[in-house]
């Protein structure tokens, strides 16, 4: 599914990712962890065509295709989505409008309003948010819970087989953190998507058990296991895998 090979990445002429290399199959749960500042949300940015980082050296693989000099849109077609730590607001553009030119653009076809509305009600319905959000502007005044629940709803419409969380329980209360993981335990039940997850918290795999843990250290991975990992890290920090506390910033 997804090939990073020896990839250096820069922003602000600095080096933020050093020949960081990752595998992760097809329907597979792999997670990378680390303090702040390590890089971390590098990654999400680099895999999604974030302008302000610049890739020097390697390559990003996605089924078998290499996507270094993809945009951001053309990643979304194939597939890739993101569900970042605060999702940005988008003034003028209505949810229901973005995700109607999405499914277009994605399946060539035009949507069906009725059946559109009818999915997007019984998804705002599971995620507990009310159906005017349909029509409201995307995030736009919006809490940080209530903008985690938005972005669920556009990934359950959109249906991505590769899924980006990025510090998923940042900003979100117990209630909301339980809606947000269940429902993405739901979506991964039902459609099996290949996810990455990027944390320094543990109690995300509770709901969603990665295959492979990677602890990432200066722009590269200095150890990778089995969810064992996650219990050290509980019982000791990122100590356990002398993870310096003088890294690059994400």
């Amino acid at each position: 599914m997804l090939k990073i090979k020896d990839l250096t990445v820069i922003a602000d002429n600095k080096i933020i990712l050093n020949k960081l290399n990752l595998d992760i199959d097809t329907g597979k749960i792999c997670a990378i962890m680390g303090p702040n500042g390590v890089g971390k949300s590098t990654i999400c940015k680099v895999l999604l065509k974030d302008p302000n980082y610049t890739i020097k050296n390697g390559t990003i693989t996605y089924n078998d295709k290499v996507i270094n000099d993809y945009s951001t849109e053309e990643r979304a077609k194939l597939g890739m989505f993101l569900l970042s730590q605060m999702p940005i607001a988008i003034e003028g553009v209505q949810n229901s409008e973005m995700l109607r030119m999405a499914l277009a653009s994605k399946t060539g076809k035009a949507v069906d309003i009725l059946s559109f509305h009818k999915e997007i009600k019984e998804i705002c319905q599971k995620l507990d948010i009310p159906t005017e959000f349909i029509h409201r502007d995307i995030n736009a005044g919006m809490s940080g819970g209530e903008r985690k629940k938005n972005e669920l709803m556009h990934l359950w419409m959109l249906k991505p087989e590769f899924i980006i969380l990025d510090e998923i329980d940042s900003g979100l209360d117990v209630d909301a953190f339980k809606i947000v993981m269940n429902s993405l335990k739901e979506y991964y039940k039902k459609y099996n998507p290949t996810i990455l997850i990027i944390t320094h918290n543990t109690k995300v795999f509770k709901y969603l058990k990665p295959d492979v843990i990677n602890i990432l250290d200066t722009g590269k991975i200095v150890k990778s296991g089995t969810l064992e990992l996650a219990n050290i890290i509980d019982e000791e920090g990122f100590e356990a895998f002398k993870v310096s506390e003088c890294a690059t910033h994400e």
